[in-house]
């Protein structure tokens, strides 16, 4: 991908990459969406790893709370402390909800500085991304035309349960907790999607995120489609995932669904 065409900015306070539509034809069309929190883990890296080149669109990628520009003071040994102390109230939870927060500000800015006119909207994200996808769809506050995930967090609990045994570690549930978990479980909030949804999952992933895929897109019906890709695990760019990379055998695979999905949902 050829990095000076991207644009680099702040839309409302979030952070952005924006790649302008296929042959920089004027369009209305405009796909937003965030990265993962594992490879690839930035903005940069996502637009690198998922660009969606073919598509007449503009495609912005924004930056997630307690990432990037916006690691807190500490920089990542802080991250690393709030994930440790308590990954659900310190990290899931406030971040799919201030990152869903300020997605209709910044679609408006976004709209302005790049001077898009109104068209159709699509919303894409991948794993910690993807539960800020399906927030913002579960909302409803903004007129969207398709959503598309990949690596879903389509129900908090069983990642919750894939990270302890990644880890090592045993999670202290809470009411609170508990509480987040409820609301980031999109299978039982089915009905609030509205929007045709892609589920792109990796064949090697994780059952927290293969199960999950499918109960959901069962939940969902006609309004969504399971693509399950061979081989692939949950992350789509080589450790750290970090800076822009060149897009790996996976990446391109997703890159292709999302592109042909969007292409016959943004009409």
């Amino acid at each position: 991908m050829d990095t000076t065409e991207q644009i680099h900015g702040m839309a409302a306070g979030v952070p952005f990459v924006a790649l302008p539509p296929a042959g920089g034809t004027a369009t209305g069309a405009l796909v937003v969406g965030w990265h993962l929190m594992e490879p690839p883990a930035s903005e940069q890296a996502m637009a690198a790893a998922v660009p969606m080149a073919a598509l007449d669109a503009w495609r912005v990628y924004l930056g997630l709370p307690l990432t990037g520009a916006r690691l807190p003071d500490g920089g990542y040994d802080e991250f690393f402390r709030l994930a440790s102390e308590d990954a659900v109230l310190n990290v899931n939870g406030p971040v799919t909800e201030q990152a869903a927060a300020e997605f209709p500000a910044a679609v408006a800015e976004l709209r302005r500085r790049l001077s898009i006119v109104d068209g159709p909207l699509g919303v894409f994200g991948g794993s910690a991304g993807s539960a800020v996808a399906l927030e913002v769809l579960a909302r409803g506050e903004l007129d969207i035309a398709a959503g598309a995930v990949v690596s879903p967090v389509a129900q908090l609990t069983p990642v919750i349960g894939r990270n302890e045994r990644l880890y090592g570690v045993t999670y202290p549930w809470t009411e609170a907790s508990r509480a987040v978990a409820a609301r980031l479980d999109f299978v039982r909030r089915a009905g609030e999607l509205t929007q045709p949804l892609l589920l792109v999952v990796g064949g090697e992933d994780d059952i927290a995120f293969r199960e999950p895929s499918d109960a959901l897109r069962a939940e969902l019906g006609e309004r969504a489609e399971l693509v399950v890709v061979d081989g692939m695990g949950h992350q789509l760019a080589e450790a750290p995932g970090i800076e822009a990379a060149p897009q790996n055998a996976d990446a391109r695979r997703v890159d292709e669904a999302f592109t042909t999905w969007f292409a016959r949902h943004l009409r």
